[in-house]
C-alpha cells in the first residue's frame, strides 16, 4: 500500500503543476479522489472475500487432517492385526453362558474368567489330547456322550 500512496501523491503533485486553472484542478482532484475511493473499496471487498475463502479452506483442511488421522489409526490397527507376531488371538465360547470372547494365546495361562457370567473356564492348550473322553464344554460339539453326566455333577 505504501507504493500506492506514493503514486497518489505524485499524481496530485503532477496535476497541480500542469493545471493552472484552479476550478479545473479542483474538479480533477475531486474526480480522481472519487475514483480512488471506488478502487480502494473494491480492493477491500476483494481482500475480505479472500479472507473468508481462506478461513473456509482452513476449516476444510482441519476436517481433512482429522479424517486422515482417523484413517491412519485404522490402517495402523489393520497393520498391527496383520503383521503383529507378538500375540495371537484365541476365540473362547463360555460353556456356561455361550458368550464368545477373544483372549491372547498364552501357554502359561491355565484358566480365564468369562467377562459375561464371571465363571472360570479351564484352558487346555493341547486340545484335550491327554484326557480321556470329552468334558462337554466344546461349542457345537456333536460327539459328546458324557455331557449330561457332567451337568449332573454341578
Amino acid at each position: 500500500m505504501g507504493n500506492l500512496k506514493n503514486e497518489y501523491k505524485s499524481f496530485l503533485d503532477d496535476i497541480e503543476k500542469n493545471i493552472k486553472n484552479k476550478e479545473d484542478l479542483e474538479y480533477v482532484k475531486e474526480r480522481f479522489a472519487d475514483f480512488m475511493d471506488i478502487v480502494l473499496n473494491d480492493m477491500e471487498n476483494i481482500l475480505d472475500y479472500k479472507d473468508e475463502e481462506m478461513k473456509k479452506l482452513e476449516v476444510k483442511q482441519n476436517e481433512i487432517e482429522t479424517e486422515m488421522n482417523k484413517l491412519k489409526t485404522i490402517v495402523d490397527h489393520i497393520e498391527k492385526d496383520i503383521y503383529d507376531e507378538d500375540g495371537f488371538d484365541f476365540e473362547i465360547v463360555c460353556p456356561y453362558c455361550n458368550y464368545e470372547f477373544v483372549i491372547d494365546v498364552d501357554d502359561n495361562k491355565t484358566e480365564v474368567q468369562c467377562p459375561e457370567c464371571k465363571n472360570i473356564i479351564e484352558l487346555d492348550w493341547n486340545g484335550g489330547e491327554d484326557e480321556e473322553g470329552c468334558n462337554g464344554s466344546c461349542h457345537g460339539c456333536s460327539g459328546c456322550d458324557d455331557v449330561e453326566d457332567e451337568d449332573d455333577d454341578m
